[in-house]
């Protein structure tokens, strides 16, 4: 099969009659080949140069010891890859059998049995519950609005309840049956939801400097607390957003659908923390935080988050008010109780389980260094003095350089490169293409790919909002693709 390769890949010659192929290729992937690679250093990109790999000095059996290494290695991988895809399945499995539980906690079908066992027992249903919630949301309105007067010095005007602002209903529509005595409620009625604060120069900390959070330390029923920024809070600012021990934060915006709407529960691992305005901070009324972060993790809240933050920029968004409209299934206290104990202790054996399969892998790779190791030392088969010398295979591989080397090849003549420049700005790349261009190729010229780190990602999204928000581009639907175009006047101006 004809075929051909770019500059990044090197290729390999050699004399099949001299040399056996998978010998070759199993001598490649070891430290006597994959070290003296690594230690090369490049001032701009990490590779290496044909001229690089001369000096390497690489261990040559007889042709026939070659082929009997080569075969002993398919026969001690092939045990260790068998072995290696069971434990890759089981995490699969370990995977989406997490999946199902959180499915069944939702639904109820996980604590079917106890209800049965207990409908006697409950003294409170999810609808009783979800009354209360409300009666107690008002109550609390009305306390902070007394407060706002009499810090003001004002007396509470006539009918001043009437301006209450009652939270979202649930839109019901397609939601799934519950069990009985359970509920559906909205985010908005359960919880107060608040928004976080935006980085800006001014925020440069400096005297009132407090822990930030940001979306790089929020992950799905984790938070990753290793690398903590600082911002400068002013006024009653603190006293007004600082999270508190049961909060969920939210991720707002991200480029992946799998990742919009991640959440994970503060515990209070750091004082006084306030968070940036691309997580929203929701604090449950009554209701168990981590139940509603169960839900909310669960593949039906999820679904719902993904369906809420669809934009038409390719970016996933959500906001306090879309999180305001999230529906959540509402049980009895102890029922939410005994849903978030069956979770904790399934998760806990998965976990174990998840963590004895990483570690299975982690001994088969060793175990497959150590079989490598060990066939190119002479110690995997035995030798064969019959086989012809090592000395007398080398000569013939002089030869054979010595005989290719007087082959003249033709030249190629080269072709010009397209160059795909990096731009530091969504502005930048709109501005050069002066047309439309679909969104995740726009994305790609700011260096948005696999592995871009989420600070970065934050950044574009932040802009595409602005720009968006500003009227300064236009943006429309071509197939199953977004196309964005700067605005008329805004090419103009440039």
């Amino acid at each position: 099969m004809e075929g051909a390769y770019n500059v990044a890949l090197a290729k390999v010659i050699y004399p099949n009659s001299l040399f056996d192929n998978k010998y070759l290729y199993y001598l490649l992937h070891t430290p006597i080949f994959q070290h003296p690679i690594k230690m090369i250093s490049r001032s701009a990109q990490n590779g290496f140069n044909k001229g690089d790999l001369s000096p390497i000095k690489l261990p040559v059996p007889p042709y026939e010891e070659q082929f009997r290494i080569s075969e002993k290695l398919d026969e001690l991988f092939s045990e260790l890859d068998f072995g290696a895809q069971e434990l890759k399945t089981a995490q699969v499995k370990l995977k989406h059998y997490r999946q199902s539980l959180l499915k069944s906690a939702v639904e109820g079908a996980l604590t079917q049995k106890w209800r049965d066992d207990n409908k006697d027992k409950i003294e409170e249903t999810g609808k009783e519950l979800l009354n209360r919630i409300l009666i107690e949301r008002k109550q609390r309105w009305e306390q902070e609005k007394l407060a706002e007067f009499k810090e003001k010095g004002k007396k509470p005007p006539k009918n001043w309840q009437d301006k209450y602002p009652e939270p979202v209903q649930p839109d019901t529509t397609d939601l799934p049956e519950l069990p009985e005595g359970w509920v559906w409620a909205s985010m908005s009625q359960i919880s107060h939801i608040q928004g976080g604060i935006q980085k800006q120069p001014k925020r440069r900390p400096v005297e009132n400097k407090y822990p930030f959070l940001r979306v790089a330390n929020v992950y799905r029923n984790e938070l990753r607390l290793d690398e903590i920024h600082e911002i400068e809070l002013f006024g009653d600012e603190l006293q007004r957003l600082s999270l508190l021990k049961g909060d969920i934060l939210i991720v707002e915006g991200n480029g992946s659908k799998s990742e919009i709407g991640r959440c994970a529960i503060w515990n209070n691992e750091i004082e006084n923390a306030v968070h940036q305005n691309h997580l929203i901070r929701t604090r449950p009324v009554l209701a168990l935080s981590k139940y509603v972060a169960l839900w909310l993790n669960s593949p039906a809240g999820m679904d719902i988050m993904s369906n809420l933050a669809a934009t038409t920029s390719g970016l996933y968004t959500l906001s306090v008010s879309k999180i305001s409209k999230v529906p959540v299934p509402i049980p009895s206290l102890c029922e939410q109780q005994m849903i978030t104990n069956k979770i904790d202790t399934e998760f806990d054996s998965i976990d174990r389980q998840v963590e004895a399969t990483a570690l299975g892998l982690k001994q088969s790779e060793a175990q497959r260094k150590n079989i490598l190791k060990s066939a190119f030392s002479g110690q995997l088969v035995p030798q064969d003095p019959d086989d012809e010398p090592a000395s007398v295979l080398l000569e013939k591989i002089k030869q054979e350089r010595v005989a290719l080397a007087k082959i003249s090849k033709p030249r190629k003549q080269s072709k010009p490169r397209k160059r795909v420049e990096l731009m530091n700005t969504l502005l930048e790349v709109l501005t050069a293409e002066n047309d439309w261009i679909d969104a995740q190729n726009a994305f790609q010229k700011c260096g948005i790919v696999d592995g871009t780190s989420t600070d970065r990602i934050e950044e574009i999204y932040t802009e595409l909002r602005k720009l968006e928000k500003t009227g300064r581009i236009e943006i429309q639907r071509q197939g199953d693709f977004d196309q964005l175009k700067l605005t008329t006047q805004d090419i103009k101006e440039d």
